[in-house]
């Protein structure tokens, strides 16, 4: 249970302000008024109590995959967060638990838990960002959540200036969020995923990921061809990150799929009467999952459709907006996103959120 797999760190970021369109997926983001970098989970509650002390706000990035930060950057001071490794804690003839630093890539960890053996992450291959960042949106894709995995998070509470642990059951996991989302008061330093001792995937939920592994829905297959099959699907929607590929220059999935009560649900089917039932999925309390990406095509918002400023929806899914030119500003990005919005909202009556962190800018 000491096991640890460490690899070594840098401070290659500069501590002058930057633009921070460097440290974002989006390429897109104004300057930090302080730059710091923190390497380890003692750094970054170093990093947090000093500027506290100095009166600063605190902005703590990690792999910038999930936020669109505004033209003016960020008023305060931004800890970039840069610790790596992780660190088995537990385990038993079933199952491994892993400590992952908040800075790890993720991709990097699902790699490596495959190359041990451990499954659970497998579907969640070719996502971009931290680890650390993984609980805050509760990560997940192709049938599988980060929530099904963690068991603990730790974190510093800045309200009360203390380490502490959250369990899994009061982390408040929800589709695409949890307690730390919307709120600066916990840092994420480490995060606890239990993992099963397997060479097979779990079972494939997705019908798409079944479909291009030539298996049924809950059949289990090797690790390594769950993982192979994940990254060729998202690479043929720009969901993985390329630097010679505008199209991938996004937050991947820019709106999350709207949850429709029935009268909602039934309110859009009696609007796209014309165009068949929407793609849907049943959720629990008799509430309907619905595409985003169906009703922004139906609305008129097709692949490449362009918006101001060099900014597009991506050439290869409908769900991600892309800073396609690479000189765009975020409020051009904003704007591309309201006139989709909008435009949905019009044609459907169904509202449209966005699934990245606004960082002094406003939807």
């Amino acid at each position: 249970m000491s096991d640890v797999y460490a690899k070594p760190t840098t401070s290659a970021e500069p501590a002058d302000p930057a633009a921070l369109a460097e440290y974002t997926t989006l390429r897109l983001g104004g300057p930090a008024t302080r730059l710091e970098t923190a390497t380890s989970a003692d750094e970054i509650v170093r990093r947090v109590r000093e500027a506290h002390r100095r009166d600063e706000a605190v902005l703590v990035l990690a792999g910038g995959s999930n936020v669109v930060v505004g033209d003016a950057g960020f008023p305060g001071t931004v800890v970039l967060v840069r610790s790596r490794g992780f660190t088995v804690v537990a385990e038993d003839t079933d199952t491994v638990t892993v400590r992952v630093e908040a800075g790890e890539p993720w991709d990097d960890l699902v790699a490596a838990t495959i190359g041990n053996g451990w499954s659970g992450l497998e579907c969640l291959s070719g996502i971009p960002g931290s680890a650390g960042a993984t609980p805050i949106q509760n990560v997940g894709a192709y049938g599988q959540e980060v929530a099904e995995r963690i068991t603990a998070v730790q974190v510093y509470d800045r309200a009360e200036d203390r380490l502490t642990t959250v369990a899994a059951p009061d982390c408040g996991f929800a589709y695409r969020g949890s307690i730390f989302k919307y709120s600066d008061r916990w840092a994420v330093l480490s995060v606890d995923f239990r993992l099963d001792r397997s060479p097979l995937s779990g079972p494939v939920r997705y019908a798409e990921l079944a479909r291009s592994l030539g298996v049924e829905v809950g059949d289990r297959v090797p690790l390594t061809a769950a993982r192979d099959t994940v990254l060729t699907l998202r690479a043929g929607k720009g969901m993985v990150l390329d630097p010679t590929d505008p199209d991938t220059w996004s937050v991947g999935s820019f709106f999350t799929n709207p949850v429709l009560d029935r009268a909602a649900y039934d309110l859009l089917r009696e609007r796209a009467a014309d165009l068949g039932d929407p793609p849907s999925w049943l959720c629990p309390g008799d509430l309907v999952k619905v595409s985003a990406a169906w009703l922004i095509d139906k609305a008129g918002f097709a692949k490449g459709h362009p918006g101001p400023g060099g900014t597009a929806i991506s050439g290869k899914h409908t769900l991600a907006l892309t800073n396609h030119s690479g000189t765009a500003r975020t409020a051009d990005l904003i704007a591309l996103a309201r006139e989709i919005r909008d435009g949905v909202h019009t044609r459907f009556a169904v509202p449209l959120h966005p699934e990245p962190v606004l960082i002094n800018c406003t939807l």
